[in-house]
């Protein structure tokens, strides 16, 4: 039985305090309108899951420093920034279950404060010495950048094979809880085998978070986005892709027409809905999130039994069954 987040976080529960801390400070700006805008994001953060990785990564293998807290400041605004940038992108007004930044200041403003939060995270690096946290992080924003475009791409055609869907959210979501690992062990001084191990074992967790994350929108829990928000968005996930691919080419093409013309009839988006949860592709889905999980347990095996290292395996056992 794993560990709730409450019980994982009393591992690292100094660090995060301290963390708590120099975030706030990070986040503060001399422009009043910047300064509103950074007390709302701080007040709605979620569970700060990536800095717990960073955290407990870093304790894996060396001694927690002013670096790792550096390395958790910098993945938690680049993901800051990258959620509000998602939201104008997707023109979506809820971010759990709360008004989006976007909804409540307008795109134009939301785009800036993402700007501001990737500066403000840069600069981090520069101003501490931590040059080698650019370089870990820097692939990570070039990857989900390029992840989204590709998801937006394969949106206006609705032809995303399995591999691509794969790809997209690799490059999405796996990408930065990669860096996540990557720089928590490399702020306490790891060697280069020893990064590329945790950046590897961060993607297998990224994957199946993602996974899990997608499973959500047929239903599966409580993510605080309405049911068949990713279907009017007309993004592809693994249920709807393999769902699709046990039909007949005629069956298929009425469900991508609904998708592709009738995405903004919620009556329409609920018999897309009920036609994924009435086939095999709710099943596989967790079948393959289970197969990554499995991937990342066996990479954090290969370290050193800790306490940390077992608080990370209830992580990511906890990132793999939550509903929400």
């Amino acid at each position: 039985m794993s560990r709730n987040i409450n019980d994982i976080q009393k591992v690292i529960e100094n660090e995060i305090q301290e963390f708590h801390q120099r975030f706030r400070t990070a986040m503060k700006s001399e422009v009043a309108l910047m300064d509103a805008v950074m007390n709302f994001i701080v007040r709605r953060k979620g569970k700060q899951i990536r800095p717990m990785f960073i955290f407990l990564a870093a304790k894996m293998v060396g001694e927690v420093g002013d670096h790792t807290y550096h390395a958790a400041n910098l993945i938690e605004l680049l993901h800051t920034a990258s959620l509000i940038h998602d939201d104008v992108v997707d023109d979506s007004m809820q971010r759990r279950g709360f008004f989006s930044l976007n909804a409540l200041w307008g795109n134009k403003i939301a785009v800036l404060v993402g700007d501001y939060l990737l500066s403000k995270g840069l600069l981090l690096s520069i101003d501490n010495n931590a040059y080698y946290l650019l370089q870990i992080t820097s692939q990570a924003v070039r990857e989900m950048s390029e992840g989204e475009l590709l998801q937006i791409e394969k949106a206006r055609r609705l032809d995303i094979k399995e591999e691509v869907y794969f790809e997209i959210i690799h490059k999405k979501t796996a990408s930065l809880i990669a860096a996540a690992c990557a720089a928590g062990m490399a702020s306490v001084g790891a060697d280069t085998a020893t990064i590329e191990k945790a950046k590897n074992l961060g993607t297998k967790i990224g994957m199946a978070f993602q996974i899990r994350d997608d499973l959500f929108d047929f239903g599966d829990g409580d993510a605080g986005k309405p049911q068949g928000n990713d279907l009017q968005e007309k993004k592809m996930t693994l249920p709807l892709i393999h769902a699709l691919n046990q039909i007949d080419p005629q069956q298929r093409k009425y469900y991508i027409n609904i998708i592709k013309r009738e995405n903004t009839n919620p009556d329409r988006i609920k018999e897309v809905s009920e036609f994924v949860i009435n086939s095999t592709g709710i099943a596989y889905t967790r079948q393959k999130m289970y197969d990554y999980r499995q991937e990342a347990y066996d990479i954090l095996d290969t370290f050193p039994h800790t306490e940390a290292r077992e608080a990370l395996r209830d992580l990511i056992t906890f990132v793999t069954e939550r509903t929400q």
